[in-house]
């Protein structure tokens, strides 16, 4: 049967936490450097945002700086290594998973993070989207719509059909510029910026299984 609906989700902080293995990679070079460890506490404001926002909690660092490169590339390096060691699903978000399928809703991944290492978590953890587009899919990150729309043509479904799920900022713009209903996962790492309130979302939610109560009122 082919699904009438989906729902995408952004993966880093919605579908699942990664934050642990994150904090990892950048514990081990900021080790290597001579500084303390960081708790996953601190880290997972900036889980959301890439190697960017992992190197300027980690070591203070922007893009703009000479050494940014090198360091971006070595923690990357790191990251391959540990990237399924402690990520988990959300809680509830596997019973959401199965509540959907069992409801043909297809659900997909649409992620800032690079395919290489989202397959692989992805197969770690089991899981069996209808369709995983990454950083590298398209020209564009998010908060660009280009990675949400090529979704769309994955799943053969007009965005109006598709409700996008994440946890920053730039997801709930994606999710408007590609003519999504947009929901806030608030369970997710949200940042360290605007309340979420302020982010402009259709839709706020607490814990996932809240969403099969939108889902069943649209």
């Amino acid at each position: 049967m082919t699904a009438s609906r989906a729902v995408l989700f952004d993966f880093d902080g919605t579908l699942a936490d990664t934050a642990p293995d994150l904090a990892a990679a950048v514990n081990k070079l900021r080790v290597k450097r001579g500084l303390a460890p960081l708790e996953v506490r601190d880290v997972r404001p900036y889980a959301s945002m890439g190697a960017r926002g992992l190197l300027r909690i980690g070591f203070g660092m922007t893009p703009d700086h000479p050494d940014y490169p090198m360091l971006r590339e070595e923690f990357l390096d790191e990251y391959s290594k540990v990237l399924s060691v402690e990520t988990r699903l959300f809680p509830q978000m596997a019973e959401l998973l199965t509540a959907l399928a069992a409801r043909s809703i297809a659900w997909g991944i649409v992620t800032n993070k690079a395919m290489r290492f989202t397959e692989r978590i992805v197969a770690a953890l089991g899981l069996n989207p209808a369709c995983v587009v990454c950083g590298d899919s398209t020209p564009h990150l998010k908060p660009h719509p280009a990675p949400l729309l090529l979704a769309t043509q994955k799943l053969n479904l007009s965005a109006e059909r598709c409700v996008y799920v994440g946890d920053d900022l730039r997801d709930v713009q994606a999710g408007h510029a590609a003519g999504m209903t947009t929901v806030i996962a608030a369970w997710g790492y949200l940042g360290s910026g605007e309340p979420i309130e302020s982010w402009g979302a259709d839709h706020i939610i607490r814990t996932p299984d809240e969403l099969l109560n939108l889902l069943a009122m649209a």
